[in-house]
């Protein structure tokens, strides 16, 4: 029995819709990066764009690589030299699309990394949270049954591998939560966080707030850039496999970062 295809541009044409790539202003070129192959049997995801994750999606016969961390941003240089141009000769003579989504991929209501990160964690999405260039791009999540931070810990080190960096200066059971995959570390938003009355701050990076939490008797845990956004394609490749018969794969590349 013959494996079944998509035309390349249906499916970007439905990623685009779905993630409404045109409505969210990003400092990333969301969307397809390089044009492949116009046939689409088989669909690698990832997180990161990166030579390593192209010779991945090759070794396994992919012929569109949809990532979160794209390789093209606004503020680099669009110039075709060094790793960016190796990395694109590679795709085009193997005939692999890439297809990125940075911010649509964090705020996305059902396959986004925010969402998927509460109900991986038992918590159902309560209200937006997390303002860049004035639209909400997170949760907080609230659950009827709060939990310890050390079994919220388990879970993210279980479950993504994430290598936990925690403080712990408020509440012992955590009935609400605000999330922020990736790099959340900032202090505007997690003012947002203290100011929300939320038990516990979520994020990926870390960066010096031990005293902040401190001071504010307040819960922060740092999972990791990398491990909090892997929820989001994971989610998207059971989608587009469930949605068009079509044969994905999600393969982890951990950065411990």
């Amino acid at each position: 029995m013959a494996k079944r295809t998509i035309k390349r541009d249906a499916l970007v044409a439905f990623l685009n819709e779905y993630l409404q790539i045109s409505t969210v202003q990003d400092d990333a070129w969301n969307g397809l990066q390089v044009e492949g192959s116009d046939t689409i049997g088989k669909v690698f995801f990832a997180v990161d764009a990166g030579m390593e994750t192209f010779q991945q999606a090759k070794k396994h016969n992919a012929h569109m690589v949809v990532v979160h961390h794209g390789m093209f941003w606004q503020n680099s240089k669009p110039c075709l030299v060094g790793s960016k141009r190796d990395q694109c000769e590679f795709l085009l003579k193997e005939g692999i699309s890439l297809y990125a989504a940075h911010l649509p991929l964090d705020k996305h209501p059902e396959v986004g990394n925010n969402a998927q990160l509460l109900k991986l964690l038992g918590y159902e999405v309560e209200r937006p949270f997390c303002k860049y260039h004035g639209q909400d791009i997170s949760f907080i999540g609230k659950s009827g049954k709060p939990k310890s931070i050390d079994s919220i810990v388990e879970i993210l080190r279980n479950q993504l591998g994430a290598e936990c960096k925690v403080l712990h200066f408020g509440k012992k059971t955590i009935q609400r939560i605000a999330v922020c995959s990736g790099g959340g570390a900032n202090y505007g938003i997690m003012q947002e966080a203290f100011d929300a009355g939320v038990d516990l701050y979520l994020t990926g990076d870390a960066t010096e707030m031990y005293h902040v939490a401190k001071d504010n008797k307040f819960n922060i845990i740092f999972a990791g850039h990398h491990a909090t956004e892997t929820v989001g394609v994971r989610a998207l490749s059971k989608l587009v496999a469930k949605k068009y018969g079509i044969e994905t794969l999600f393969f982890d590349i951990p950065t411990h970062l």
